[in-house]
């Protein structure tokens, strides 16, 4: 906790209207914060650098609920260390996503009848250029919506001038440094998008195929191999067999004959081949499996290509010209007319690569593309998390990073594309290959072109810490804000993403990681735990949501459900109560406000406050002490929900309630209550500002008459601690409880009023009677008392008078018939429970809903007891 540490304010207005409606305010505050500059990053700030990145989202993107929960937690980091005095950088951008781009404008061309063909390279990049000024981006307006404080003047786009001399200057380093090459190897081939893709960029389901097992050779000399991709067989150049399978010793060296085609191919032995799944031999065809791919290196055999880039049959023969499918179909018929089909089995569920973009399945093919070497960059990623220089958070995902670090392939980085960066390497007309850096000049002269591929998106989006910075230019940006402090994201993009920035960061940065930490969130799923999915129907627009409830409301639920590493469940009805929590916040400031909470001057002595006033002071200081801890473990859901509670129950719900009738009886109290008042609704609004900032801005600049919660300072812990008087209060709402429970139990109306006698004599609780009586709506107890009821509570008694507002023996009527329900709905239960033949037989979900049945009916048979036992008998 601090004082306020604003420079003297005029007097602040404690004109509020009756109702918060974000619409009507959200808006305009961020124009004017975005106008004061305050979300800008001053390189030459003496301040201490705090960085983070946003997760560059696509420029074809809109914001969905993930954008809206991962910009959340970084907003609230971010807003947080601005007011704690960093010089804070949230550096904003978009990524080109190539192929996402290109199809988005392929299929604009598709309506006007056009391909990209037709327009030839450059002007397609003109016109891919064209729509990224006029409908790419929308993005950037969504995340203004929700409050993002982002530094606008720094947004980059990875295909700008100074991320592309980034990319070119790595790519020549790295080629210079032998870690990038060209060679044919197996890639994940999309017969829709046309290009390679990258092994994280192939999603697997499970798909309905059939696996068909097929005799090979003839008499003596025949081998049975099995397969779930017929068409490939045309392109086998081997059969392979483990070489101590006893079973096919004879066969090892031979040629056997390939049905449908005019070719012998040998049998190989090879300790790849498992001689206990299914026949023990397998079908080998280099170029189109990458398992085969590496049995035909081992074995010098010939890879031999039977398909185009469209998944189309090229192989001479009845099957050229068929689709993949068509000729699986046609080949099976085909080998079954031979005799030659052993088995079929249909249908076969296996395991299926499709794109990730299109949802194509794959097609492995060998195909001459650009690699970068990883196992160097890969081992110096391992090493930075294992040596303690980079954090991961939840420190449990570290299994999952070096599980993917310590085992990469070399990573394909080509793509058959002609929107992104073009591979900066020309080939010459004898067979020259010459990498170009960003200050060269390219050969020219006949015969002399560029290679036609350019790089995978993840390759510049890779550089995203450092290049946004100005590298590889030394610029000040880059001294003052690299490494970046923290990286939040998504465990879905661990290896995406993440790896290859720690790998290029690492490698560029002379050794210095692009990140101190790595927090890791989990996925936003519906309120059932279910992943959204527009085949589910569940998938939810967060503009939606922010225009129905606020952009406090999204953000705060989002928030609330954010454990470390942990998919979050969200809920309208989730959002509907953040927005009550803000209405609750806005109306209990008004309150305040008309009641002269105030800023004004230090906090009294606490000798001269009540132990109200202590105690909710007291609170406050481990509230704010609470809520450091938990930022520093990236425990947001913790940390919102210890100030929903603190703000709701201890200030709103108690604090001003107890304080009410101090405030009533005005005096030097009164004036002590509304300045402790002030400062805990000035330091709870600094609190929840970074979750929830449109309504604490409002509130706060009304109440302080400060320029703005965004740069006020973060609340600090005291350390003022008072024991004591939290017992004190502590028991005051035990009385409180438990009186209104009692009440409630008897069926009394909230407002109604009962008259009681409190014996406080002696306690420390006398000097809150006036309170208890009011928020208990107790009388005083007259002549005509007569105690009916009489509840010890904390060492306090409170007997009430509940004649003539109970009609006892009605009462008891109606608590005896309820009791008896509850004991024979427990008797039914029990019976049920303890009837064996009945357990056998019922399933589990039957048995637990009767167990539940009979717990419930206990709770009943308790409650009811005691309420009778609390009846006056006469």
């Amino acid at each position: 906790m601090t004082e306020n540490s604003q420079q003297p304010q005029p007097a602040p207005s404690t004109e509020l209207p009756t109702q918060y409606t974000p619409a009507e305010v959200e808006g305009q505050l961020y124009e004017r914060w975005v106008e004061r500059g305050y979300f800008e990053a001053d390189a030459k700030s003496g301040k201490p650098p705090y960085t983070v990145v946003i997760p560059p989202p696509n420029v074809t993107g809109s914001l969905h609920l993930g954008h809206a929960f991962e910009h959340t937690l970084i907003d609230a980091l971010t807003r947080r260390k601005r007011m704690q005095g960093y010089e804070t950088l949230w550096q904003p951008g978009m990524d080109h996503a190539g192929i996402a781009t290109q199809n988005v404008v392929e299929r604009e061309l598709g309506k006007e009848g056009k391909s990209r063909h037709d327009l030839g390279r450059e002007a397609f990049v003109e016109r891919v250029w064209q729509w990224k000024s006029e409908s790419g981006g929308q993005i950037s307006g969504q995340m203004r919506r929700l409050g993002d404080a982002v530094a606008w003047s720094r947004e980059r786009f990875t295909m700008d001038e100074g991320l592309s001399q980034a990319v070119q200057t790595i790519f020549k380093r790295l080629y210079d440094d032998e870690l990038i090459y060209r060679a044919e190897r197996i890639i994940n081939w999309c017969p829709r998008c046309l290009t390679a893709i990258s092994d994280i960029e192939v999603e697997y389901q499970d798909d309905d195929g059939e696996l068909v097992s097929m005799k090979y050779g003839e008499g003596d000399e025949t081998i049975v191999v099995a397969t779930t991709r017929a068409e490939t067989m045309l392109g086998d150049t081997a059969v392979a067999v483990h070489p101590e399978d006893e079973r096919y010793q004879h066969l090892v060296g031979k040629q056997i004959k390939l049905p449908l085609t005019d070719r012998s191919i040998p049998v190989v032995a090879d300790e790849h081949v498992d001689p206990e799944f299914g026949t023990g031999a397998v079908k080998v065809t280099p170029a189109h499996d990458p398992n085969d791919f590496e049995i035909g290196r081992r074995h010098d055999l010939p890879a031999i290509a039977v398909m185009d880039e469209h998944a189309v049959i090229t192989a001479h023969g009845p099957f050229q010209g068929l689709d993949r499918l068509e000729a699986r179909s046609a080949i099976v018929a085909a080998l079954r007319a031979e005799g030659r089909i052993v088995a079929e089995k249909r249908p076969y569920v296996h395991s299926v690569g499709h794109c990730s973009r299109c949802k194509t399945t794959i097609e492995p093919r060998l195909s001459m593309q650009w690699w970068v070497k990883v196992g160097p960059l890969a081992k110096a990623a391992g090493d930075a998390v294992r040596d303690g220089k980079v954090k991961i958070h939840p420190q449990e995902m570290e299994k999952r990073y070096f599980d993917w670090v310590d085992n990469l392939h070399d990573w394909c980085i080509s793509r058959q594309l002609w929107w992104g960066h073009r591979i900066p390497v020309w080939y010459g007309p004898d067979g020259e290959v010459v990498c170009v850096g960003p200050d060269e000049e390219p050969p020219s002269g006949e015969g002399w072109y560029q290679d036609s591929d350019v790089l995978d998106t993840w390759f510049s989006s890779g550089l995203w810490p450092f290049s946004t910075l100005g590298w590889p230019e030394q610029t000040e940006s880059l001294a003052k804000f690299y490494p970046n402090s923290v990286l939040v994201t998504g465990y879905d993009i661990l290896f995406f993403w993440v790896a290859r920035m720690m790998m290029f960061g690492l490698y560029a940065m002379d050794g210095t990681p692009p990140f101190h930490t790595i927090a890791l969130h989990g996925m936003v799923r519906d309120q059932n735990g279910k992943k959204m999915s527009k085949s589910f129907g569940n998938v939810v627009n967060p503009l939606d949501w922010m225009d129905k409830y606020g952009s406090d409301a999204l953000r705060f639920t989002l928030a609330r459900g954010a454990n470390p590493g942990v998919d979050v469940p969200i809920g309208e009805d989730w959002v509907q109560g953040s927005r009550n929590f803000a209405n609750k916040i806005w109306n209990a400031t008004r309150f305040a406000l008309m009641n002269g909470a105030t800023v004004d001057g230090p906090l009294p002595d606490a000798s001269r406050m009540s132990s109200t006033d202590r105690w909710i002071l007291s609170r406050l200081n481990s509230v704010v002490a609470e809520v450091d801890a938990y930022y520093e473990d990236y425990q947001f859901a913790k940390l919102s929900d210890a100030l929903f509670h603190f703000a709701w129950d201890e200030v709103f719900d108690w604090y001003v309630e107890l304080s009410k009738t101090t405030f009533q009886a005005g005096g030097e109290a009164a004036e002590v209550s509304k300045r402790v008042l002030g400062e805990v609704l000035d330091v709870t609004l600094r609190l929840l500002h970074p979750v929830v900032p449109f309504v604490t801005e409002t509130l706060w600049t009304t109440l302080t008459g400060g320029e703005s919660v965004v740069i006020a300072e973060w609340p600090q812990d005291s350390g003022f601690r008072d024991a004591e008087a939290e017992r004190e209060i502590e028991t005051v709402q035990s009385v409180i409880t438990e009186v209104r429970r009692f009440r409630a139990d008897q069926g009394l109306q909230p407002g109604q009023r009962v008259p009681a006698r409190l014996t406080l004599t002696g306690s420390a609780l006398a000097a809150h009677e006036a309170a208890v009586r009011q928020l208990l709506r107790l009388q005083p107890e007259g002549e005509s008392f007569t105690a009916t009821a009489t509840l010890p509570v904390a060492g306090v008694e409170v007997a009430l008078d509940l004649s003539g507002v109970i009609d006892f023996a009605a009462e008891r009527k109606r608590l005896t018939k309820d009791l008896a329900a509850a004991e024979k709905e427990k008797a039914q239960a029990n019976a049920k429970l303890g009837n064996e033949a009945f357990l056998a037989k019922a399933p589990d979900h039957v048995v637990d809903k009767i167990r539940g049945r009979l717990t419930k009916a206990d709770e009943d048979i308790a409650r009811i007891t005691a309420q009778l036992e609390k009846l006056p008998t006469a």
